[in-house]
């Protein structure tokens, strides 16, 4: 926060009260505010201060009440006008916050101050005005070339506009200004694994697992799961981000627990809370949709809070009916957040994000329910007390990873995922012409996100194609650049750039339909596919997995064995090699899989929504009424029902 340097000549007493702010004597300069404007109500000088110390103390109603009067009181304040915008950015109100900013920016006496041009860009970033973002970051850069943050915002904003490249350069000048900042290693790499490019690959994963093993600043947990660490190591990362970034953004009560409501509601049924930023057109829904659906209203009732946008597509009006109650929280902080959760009767949260973009570390710090889950939305350990359960699987989450695991681990009896059984499933079939595929040829299918392609799996690929003669690799466009870095890795290892085919996005059910064209799907490691093997699965294309040791790098293993495909699970590099190479000669038993997979869409546990939702709501119940009868969150497996 901004301290009151405009008051040259200030009384005594708030002098004094300055002093006391400066020695972290809060709520004694609080006091001493008032008592000022007790007296002088219109007395802007202790009416910003109180301001400042509400903030500090994560009042943020009040925070944001004080810095408004002061500016009513003297409307060219601009530091009244940065700590208002700085407020009002916390709780969620960013078109206010960004107009505030400017208006203080222009106000401000002398040349601009780059830290406050950053702020703005970061929240024009946030708001989603991406161009306007980059404009003022490039302004910010301008002002002060050698600040560290100023250059990684830019790498945010380029990376939100899909300019990776640019992204990774900016995350690199952060590193090399800042390598205290150890958090910009990881944004610099994933830039890098986003467009493909591998020519620092090495170098930066030593760097980040030199971070870990040191603990002596921040790793990316999302980063982690990415590269080759063990889920000791994860669960360190996660620790330590949760320590210095998370835990700070609760309010100081936010370690207390949530008041301890009667075990079921007058009508015996439970209330759940489902928080994302993904109630849209996202992988999370496509999943989950028809959970929300199932739920057997007789024992639980279940409302969603969204903080996420509202793209009004036809899997955002399904969700918003899927639920009880459909609660868009874009513009509300946690304290209102936390009334809402209260108001509801909400007995369990389940934060479906984790340390994926978009997330709220806000609402991550907060006891916002006497029980909190992790479920679905990041394969890792979330490092905190605030989350009592993750939901997992013999597989992704097998007992003996109860070490690497604030949670509970809550092992489900098939698999920790739910599937949408209404998925697209017969839209038109695209010729191979249409997708850019050769008329003949054994078409090998990875659509997994570009940024989960590593040096050593793609070369893996290179080797299969080398040994599969007119077969193709057909991959998710990363985009002119990424595709280009890869055609180019792909002649460095001795095969054809033009037996690569870049697939480009497309709505749903023309994805899916893709898949029709593809003879196997590669997976990739050590992050694992998630809804795309579920996609693959679900449209009858067998996928090739390599089982690793975290959660993961172990999920297509589990949805494969959920599907009733275990037999194309692997362990090693070369088991995958020897046998994505043996399935490409061998027709009829790909065809035989395909049959199982077809079979196995009405019958199989994976596509067992109902079966699923049945096991989790078992889940929930023990969740809870082992808070009701006083006991501590405990693993456990939920039997086959």
């Amino acid at each position: 926060m901004t301290t009151a340097r405009h008051f040259a000549s200030p009384a005594e007493a708030l002098g004094h009260a300055v002093t006391l702010h400066q020695d972290g004597r809060h709520t004694e300069c609080g006091a001493v505010c008032r008592a000022i404007l007790a007296v002088k109500p219109d007395h802007p000088g202790a009416s910003f201060l109180l301001g400042v110390v509400a903030f500090t103390l994560g009042r943020m109603e009040e925070s944001q009440r004080r810095f408004a009067v002061t500016l009513a009181l003297e409307p060219d304040l601009a530091d009244a006008g940065f700590n208002l915008a700085l407020v009002l950015r916390r709780r969620g109100r960013l078109a206010e916050a960004v107009a505030l900013q400017a208006r203080a920016i222009r106000l401000s006496i002398g040349p601009a101050d780059a830290g406050q041009v950053t702020a703005l860009g970061a929240m024009l970033r946030e708001l989603g005005r991406s161009v306007a973002a980059r404009t003022a970051l490039r302004r910010a850069v301008a002002l002060a070339p050698d600040d560290a943050e100023a250059w990684r915002e830019s790498g945010h904003a380029w990376r939100d506009g899909g300019l990776f490249g640019a992204a990774a350069t900016a995350y690199g000048r952060a590193c090399r200004l800042d390598p205290g900042r150890t958090e910009s290693l990881g944004d610099r790499l994933h830039a890098a694994l986003s467009h493909c490019d591998w020519s620092a690959y090495d170098a930066l994963c030593r760097e980040v697992l030199a971070v870990i093993d040191s603990d002596r600043g921040i790793a990316l947990p999302l980063l982690t799961l990415l590269i080759d660490t063990s889920p000791a190591q994860q669960d360190r990362a996660a620790r330590h981000f949760h320590r210095v970034a998370v835990r700070p953004m609760g309010a100081p009560q936010a370690a207390a627990a949530a008041p301890v409501r009667p075990a079921s509601g007058p009508d015996g049924r439970i209330t759940v809370a489902y928080l994302s930023a993904d109630f849209h057109e996202h992988a999370t829904a496509y999943l989950a949709a028809e959970l929300f659906e199932l739920h057997d209203r007789d024992r639980v009732r279940v409302i969603a809070c969204s903080y996420g946008p509202d793209d009004g597509s036809p899997m955002r009006r399904r969700l918003e009916g899927a639920f009880d109650a459909f609660h868009d929280i874009r513009g509300a902080d946690a304290d209102a957040v936390q009334a809402l959760f209260a108001a509801e009767g909400v007995h369990i949260s389940v934060d479906l994000k984790g340390y994926t973009q978009h997330v709220r570390f806000d609402l991550l710090a907060r006891r916002l329910a006497p029980v909190q889950v992790a479920y679905l939305g990041y394969p890792g350990p979330m490092g905190g007390d605030a989350v009592d359960y993750v939901i997992g699987d013999r597989f992704v989450t097998p007992p003996e990873h109860q070490p690497h695991y604030r949670e509970r681990l809550v092992i489900m009896p098939d698999s920790y995922q739910v599937n949408d059984r209404r998925r697209p499933l017969d839209a038109p079939v695209p010729d191979r012409a249409a997708c850019g595929l050769p008329p003949d040829g054994f078409v090998f299918c990875a659509f997994n996100a570009p940024f989960k392609i590593t040096p050593s799996q793609f070369g893996l690929w290179m080797r299969v194609l080398g040994r599969v003669p007119g077969s193709v690799l057909w991959l998710q466009s990363p985009g002119g650049e990424g595709a280009d870095n890869l055609r180019r890795e792909a002649a460095r290892r001795g095969i054809n750039p033009d037996r690569l085919v870049f697939a480009p996005l497309r709505p749903l059910a023309a994805h899916l339909a893709r898949y029709r064209l593809a003879d196997l799907f590669l997976d990739s490691f050590p992050y694992t596919g998630h809804t795309t093997v579920s996609d693959a699965l679900w449209m009858g294309l067998p996928v090739v997995t390599r089982m690793g040791d975290t959660f993961a790098s172990r999920v297509a293993a589990g949805l494969l064995n959920a599907a009733g495909l275990p037999e194309t699970v692997t362990t090693s590099v070369d088991a995958y090699e020897a046998l994505a190479v043996r399935l490409a000669g061998d027709p009829a038993t790909l065809a035989a899989y395909r049959r199982r997979l077809d079979a196995g869409r009405a019958t199989a546990p994976l596509f067992d929504s109902p079966r699923f939702t049945r096991h989790l709501e078992w889940a929930y119940r023990t969740m809870w009424n082992r808070h009701a009868a006083g006991l501590p969150s405990e693993s456990f497996t939920v039997p086959s029902l």
